[in-house]
C-alpha cells in the first residue's frame, strides 16, 4: 500500500483538526490507514423495510420503514422546542421526533412527500415513535446505496458529544475510499488465495464497510481474519525458528545424586503420571542442545512447584544454578519455606531475595552466588537488580508469569552468558487457542490430574437475602476448627458500583462474629506491608479465624487448615479469577467449600459465570468458558497494556476454527520456507513488515 495511507486524517473531508485530535485521543486513528482498519463491530440490515403494523415494543434495536409525511410541527420553544413529524404507510402510523439540527430537518421534510426512514423504535402511549431517524427520499442514489448491511463502529461519549459517531464515521469512510481504493494491493499469494478461497483483499475491505450482502460480508470477514491471524502465526513461529537457531542450550547430561536421593528421601507424596511426563518433557529439552522455552499449565493444586523443584535439581546435579521468580513476597516466601523444608536433608543451599531482604542479608546472597554455593535462588523483582549476578545460572522458572512487565522478565537473560532453560509456570489455566497465541513460540507442558486424596470442593451460590444460612453455616465450620476466607472485589465502597467492599465487609463480619469469642483479620493491597504480613501470619498460624481480604489472596496463600471460600459479589469476579480463589482452600484432608454470593439481579453473564463455578472444578473448562465470556485480555492481565496483538477483527476466542487452520498454514509455510525467503512469499514477508505484527512481544525471549 502507498503512501497515501500514511496521510493524516485531518485531511479528509468529514473529519477536519479538531474531529481528528479525538479520533487520536479516542481510537488511535491517526492515518488513512488506521481509518480503513477500524472496522464496524456489528451490522444492521437495512435490506429489510418494515410495515408499521409489524413494529411492537418487543426490544427491537433498529427498525427501517417506508412512509409518507402527513403533517409537521413545531412544538415548544427554547430548549423544549422540537420539531414532529406525522407519518403513515399502509398499515399504520408513527411519529418522527427531532430535538436538535431542527432547522435543517425542517427544510429536508416535506408535507406529503414518502421516505425511507431508519432508526430506534420506541413506543409513547402506544404510539410507535423514532426519535432522531435518519431520512431519505425512496429513489435517491443515496438511499439505494444504503439499502444493504449497515456498519455500526465503536465510539465513545466525546467522538458522540462531538457528532462523530458511526453516521460520521461511515461517511468519512466512504469519503476515504475514493481516494484509497486505487492503491490497495493484495498482501497475500496467489497460492493461498486460491486453496482457502479467499477473496481480494479489495472487495473484502469494502465488504467489511459496506456490505452488498450477507454473504459478502462473511466472505470479507473470514478473508480479514483469516489474513490477521495469519500474520500472526508467522511472526510467533518465525521467532521461534529464529531463537532455535540461535541460541543453543545447556546440556544437562544427567540425572544425579540430588535428584535421585529427593526422589528416594524427601518426596512428599507419589508424583501423579501427569507430573512424571512433564519432568520428562523437560528432561528431553535439556539435552536437546537447544534453549528450552516451556510453559507450565496445571490447575490450583496440581504440583507445578514440585516439577519445578526437581527440574531445577537436574540442573544442579548438572554443576547449574537455578531461579525462582515470584510476583509477591507471600509467594516468594512460601515457595522459599516449602523448597528449603524438602531439599535441606540433602544439602542444598536454598536463599530467598526480596525487597524486604536486610543489607547484610543481601550482601551474604550475593557472595554465595557468585561463589556457587548457592545452588537455588527464590525471590520477588529483586532479582531482576544489576548487582545480582551468579556464577553460572543455568534454568529460570518464572511463577505466575503474566504478572511481570516485559522488560522487568527480559532483564533475567543478563544474568548468564548463554540464556537458560526457562519454564513458566502458570495455574491460571490457559485454553489452547490462547495459548497458541500468546505463547505460539513456546512449548507447552500440561499438569492434567490432581495428586490422589484430594476431595474436590462443593461450590454453592447464595443470593444476599440467605445471608444468615451462610453465616450459620460459617460458625459451624469454626465450631469444627476451620478456618474461613471473606473475599470482596473493592476496597473502598464506589458510588457507581453496588458491589460490597472489604472496609464495610470487615465490621459487618466483626459484628455477626464478634471478639473475643472470634477473631477476624483484615488484608488488602493497600495496607503497609508490614501490617498485612502480620494478618497473615495470624491466619495461617490458625490465630485468626477469619480472613476478610480483597484479591490479593488470589495467589500466594497456603492455609490447608482453611476450608470454606466465601466470595462477597462474586458476579463482580471473572470465572479465572473466581477459580484461583476457589483453590485458596481444599488444601486438606477436609471437605471444603466456596461459596459464591450476589444480589438478585444478575446479568446473563454474570448468571452464566456462577452457575458455570457450580457445575465444574475443572480449571481448562471454565477459562475456555472465561475466553467466550469475557474476550483473552483479562484471562492473561493483557487488558492493562491494550490489544496486545493490535488484532483489529479477528477474535481469539470466537475464531477458534480459523486459528486452528492458520496455525498449521503458517507451519506449513516456514517447514518450507523457514525465513520467507522464496519468491512466492515475497507478499507475506511485506505483511509482516507492514503490519504491527512484527512488533509482536516475542514470549520466548522474555519469559
Amino acid at each position: 500500500m502507498g503512501n497515501v495511507f500514511n496521510s493524516d486524517i485531518k485531511f479528509l473531508a468529514g473529519i477536519g483538526e479538531r474531529r481528528a485530535y479525538l479520533l487520536n485521543k479516542e481510537l488511535g486513528i491517526y492515518t488513512y490507514k488506521d481509518l480503513l482498519y477500524h472496522f464496524p463491530y456489528r451490522y444492521i440490515d437495512r435490506t429489510k423495510v418494515y410495515a408499521i403494523r409489524e413494529i411492537d415494543d418487543s426490544g427491537l434495536a433498529y427498525v427501517q420503514i417506508k412512509a409518507r409525511v402527513e403533517r409537521v410541527q413545531l412544538i415548544g420553544q427554547g430548549a423544549k422546542r422540537r420539531f414532529v413529524a406525522q407519518v403513515a404507510d399502509a398499515t399504520g402510523r408513527a411519529e418522527l421526533v427531532w430535538f436538535q439540527g431542527i432547522e435543517w430537518i425542517r427544510k429536508k421534510v416535506e408535507e406529503g412527500r414518502e421516505y425511507i426512514i431508519f432508526g430506534k423504535p420506541a413506543f409513547y402511549n402506544g404510539v410507535l415513535s423514532i426519535v432522531h431517524p435518519e431520512i431519505d427520499i425512496p429513489m435517491a442514489e443515496s438511499a439505494l446505496r444504503k439499502l444493504c448491511m449497515y456498519g455500526i463502529y465503536s465510539s465513545t461519549e466525546k467522538l458522540n458529544k462531538a457528532n462523530a459517531g458511526t453516521k460520521t464515521m461511515t461517511t468519512a469512510i466512504r469519503n476515504l475510499w475514493e481516494i484509497v481504493a486505487p492503491y490497495v494491493t493484495e498482501t497475500l499469494p496467489d497460492y493461498i488465495l486460491g486453496r482457502y478461497n479467499l477473496i481480494p483483499l479489495k472487495e473484502a475491505l469494502y465488504n467489511i464497510h459496506f456490505p452488498q450482502s450477507n454473504d459478502l460480508l462473511a466472505k470479507a470477514q473470514y478473508r480479514l481474519k483469516f489474513e490477521e491471524l495469519l500474520a500472526l502465526q508467522l511472526s510467533l513461529l518465525r521467532q521461534k525458528n529464529i531463537r532455535i537457531n540461535k541460541n543453543k542450550g545447556f546440556l544437562f547430561t544427567k540425572v544425579g545424586d540430588y535428584f535421585n536421593r529427593f526422589y528416594e528421601e524427601c518426596l512428599p507424596f507419589p508424583l501423579t503420571e501427569a507430573q512424571k511426563r512433564v519432568i520428562r518433557e523437560v528432561r528431553a529439552d535439556t539435552v536437546s542442545g537447544q534453549q528450552m522455552n516451556r510453559l507450565l499449565q496445571g490447575d490450583v493444586g496440581s504440583g507445578k512447584t514440585i516439577v519445578g523443584l526437581m527440574c531445577m535439581l537436574i540442573a544442579v546435579d548438572n554443576g547449574y544454578q537455578a531461579c525462582m521468580m515470584a510476583p509477591t513476597e507471600i509467594l516468594a516466601t512460601q515457595h522459599y519455606e516449602s523448597v528449603k523444608e524438602l531439599v535441606e536433608k540433602i544439602g542444598i543451599r536454598v536463599e530467598l531475595l526480596t525487597g524486604s531482604t536486610k543489607k547484610k542479608e543481601r550482601e551474604r546472597i550475593d557472595e554465595g552466588l557468585v561463589s556457587g554455593t548457592i545452588h537455588i535462588l527464590i525471590g520477588t523483582h529483586a532479582l531482576l537488580e544489576d548487582k545480582v549476578m551468579f556464577s553460572n545460572l543455568g534454568f529460570v522458572i518464572i511463577d505466575e508469569q503474566h504478572r511481570f512487565g516485559v522488560e522487568q522478565r527480559s532483564r533475567l537473560w543478563t544474568k548468564s552468558d548463554n540464556p537458560p532453560h526457562v519454564l513458566v509456570m502458570s495455574a491460571t489455566p490457559i485454553p489452547r487457542t490462547l495459548a497458541m497465541t500468546l505463547y505460539g513460540d513456546l512449548d507447552i507442558s500440561v499438569i492434567d490430574e490432581l495428586p490422589p486424596g484430594r476431595k474436590p470442593i462443593k461450590t454453592l451460590h447464595f443470593y444476599d437475602n440467605r445471608r444468615e444460612q451462610v453465616f450459620g453455616f460459617m460458625r459451624d465450620q469454626i465450631a469444627r476448627g476451620r478456618q474461613i476466607y471473606v473475599v470482596y472485589p473493592l476496597i473502598k465502597e464506589s458510588e457507581k458500583m453496588d458491589y460490597k467492599n472489604v472496609e464495610d465487609g470487615y465490621e459487618s463480619i466483626v459484628r455477626a462474629f464478634p471478639p473475643p469469642q472470634y477473631v477476624t483479620v483484615i488484608v488488602h493491597g493497600k495496607m503497609k506491608p508490614a501490617d498485612k504480613d502480620y494478618g497473615m501470619q495470624l491466619f495461617k498460624n490458625g490465630q485468626a479465624h477469619i480472613m476478610v481480604a480483597t484479591s490479593v489472596i488470589e495467589v500466594g496463600v497456603n492455609v490447608p487448615n482453611a476450608s470454606v471460600m466465601v466470595v462477597e459479589s462474586a458476579e463482580r469476579f471473572g470465572l479465572s479469577q473466581l477459580h484461583q480463589l476457589r483453590g485458596r482452600v481444599g488444601r486438606g484432608a477436609e471437605q471444603s467449600y466456596c461459596i459464591l454470593m450476589s444480589g438478585a439481579k444478575l446479568s446473563s453473564v454474570g448468571r452464566k459465570r456462577l452457575a458455570a463455578m457450580v457445575a465444574t472444578n475443572d480449571g481448562f473448562e471454565l477459562a475456555e468458558m472465561d475466553l467466550k465470556l469475557r474476550g483473552y485480555g483479562d484471562l492473561e492481565g493483557t487488558q492493562q497494556s491494550g490489544n496486545m496483538f493490535d488484532l483489529k477483527i479477528a477474535s481469539i476466542g470466537k475464531d477458534n476454527d480459523i486459528l486452528q487452520l492458520v496455525r498449521a498454514v503458517a507451519e506449513e509455510i516456514l517447514e518450507n520456507d523457514r525465513f520467507l525467503e522464496k519468491s512466492e512469499n515475497v507478499l507475506l514477508l511485506q505483511l509482516l513488515k507492514m503490519t504491527k505484527m512484527q512488533k509482536t512481544v516475542d514470549f520466548s525471549q522474555i519469559s
